[in-house]
């Protein structure tokens, strides 16, 4: 018996599977290339981390009547949910202690006075950036280092290393002009001596002379002043990203 010999599709046909390829749907697997990447989101804060930070408010006179050149040493703990800052001032040996605690009681003293703030938010959620309600607003250079850079609620400007995740800066559009600088990252670092969060006994004195004036130092400076309203800009924040 001789094989059977398939004649080769005509013409028309190889014309008609051609076009119904071509014409056949994308499937899901398929990217397309003309829709727009999506911006990068904020890295979350680590839960524990130790940050130093450096202030110059030599150009900034609404911000500060005291000293503008300041070194702090920020140690953050959400587990324990509590934040301190050590400012410490040009030349001055004393550091300003301010503790900060998630019922929104802070505490502002150095070795001769205090002063008691409450907010009606608390510190700072590990999420208060990343959480929503940033705007992208592109990649910018700092210090020579390449940044991601957010915006939120009209307050600040927070710019982020390219490369690591790392804060490095922040800056409050507001009228005090505050820009904090990040020298140093530690995430994980915590700080075990109580001590340096304890307030002081003179912290809790009755005394109602001075009740909502604020307790001042020997020089008539107020205590915190100046630096604590970069912590108020940042408690209204800390109050967006627990309802957001």
């Amino acid at each position: 018996m001789a094989p059977i010999r398939w004649s080769p599709p005509p013409p028309l046909l190889l014309l008609l599977f051609f076009f119904a390829a071509a014409a056949a749907p994308a499937t899901a697997t398929e990217e397309d290339p003309s829709a727009p990447t999506p911006p990068p989101s904020p890295t979350p804060w680590p839960e524990r981390f130790h940050a130093v930070m450096f202030t110059n408010l030599t150009n900034y006179s609404y911000a500060s009547t005291g000293p503008p050149l300041r070194i702090t040493d920020l140690y953050y703990d959400w587990p324990r949910r509590r934040n301190l800052n050590l400012v410490r001032h040009q030349l001055s040996g004393d550091p300003l202690h301010d503790v900060e605690w998630n019922n929104g009681t802070s505490f502002y003293f150095d070795d001769s006075s205090c002063r008691v703030e409450r907010f009606h938010v608390g510190v700072l959620p590990p999420w208060w950036l990343s959480g929503g309600g940033a705007e992208y607003a592109g990649r910018a250079v700092a210090g020579g280092i390449e940044c991601h850079v957010w915006g939120k609620a009209g307050f600040i400007f927070y710019y982020e290393e390219v490369a690591t995740g790392r804060p490095v800066r922040w800056d409050f559009i507001d009228v005090t002009g505050i820009q904090q600088f990040v020298m140093r990252f530690e995430p994980g670092k915590a700080l075990e001596d109580d001590k340096q969060w304890q307030a002081p006994a003179y912290c809790f004195m009755d005394d109602d002379d001075d009740e909502g004036k604020g307790k001042r130092n020997g020089d008539g400076e107020e205590v915190g002043d100046g630096f604590e309203e970069a912590i108020r800009i940042l408690r209204e924040l800390a109050g967006a990203a627990a309802t957001s």
